[in-house]
């Protein structure tokens, strides 16, 4: 049996998203590398693909060095989640209880990052939680974040 060509590696180690595309927003270097990229800490800013009038910003620490300037190395589960209510809301009235967001690989296979919607009816609340998790193990890291849905602009 022949190893996998490391393009098809590559390909599995791109993000995978659900209809939502991610903007990044800056990095800041946390560490120097003599060889390859730096360690960094990026922020990227997500808007939910159902509720326009939400946005989400991540921070996640991104791996440097050789690996990481070749995508190959396995960003550490250490990340923070900020949601808001960046204008009008409008529920669509099927709207699902939960639905998962945004998801993306953070490793070549083993590890995913994976941001999930809540409806809190009750308290009129959207819940945000995001996830980083070994795909074969438990125990994830995980954020969350509360947007209040409130009138916007006299609306």
């Amino acid at each position: 049996m022949r190893p996998l060509p490391i393009a098809l590696l590559a390909a599995l180690a791109l993000p995978a998203s659900f209809s939502v595309a991610a903007e990044e927003i800056g990095c800041a270097t946390t560490a120097w590398k003599l060889i390859g990229a730096n360690h960094r800490v990026c922020i990227y800013a997500y808007d939910d693909p159902k509720i326009p009038g939400v946005t989400c910003h991540v921070s996640q620490a991104r791996t440097g060095g050789v690996k990481g300037s070749f995508g190959l190395a396995e960003d550490p589960s250490q990340f923070s989640l900020a949601c808001r209510q960046v204008g009008p809301i409008t529920l669509p009235a099927n709207l699902p209880e939960e639905d998962v967001v945004f998801s993306e690989n953070t490793s070549l296979i083993f590890k995913e990052t994976k941001i999930t919607r809540f409806v809190d009816r009750k308290r009129n609340v959207l819940v945000y939680l995001a996830i980083s998790r070994k795909i074969i193990e438990g125990a994830p890291a995980n954020a969350i974040s509360s947007v209040p849905i409130q009138p916007w602009g006299g609306k």
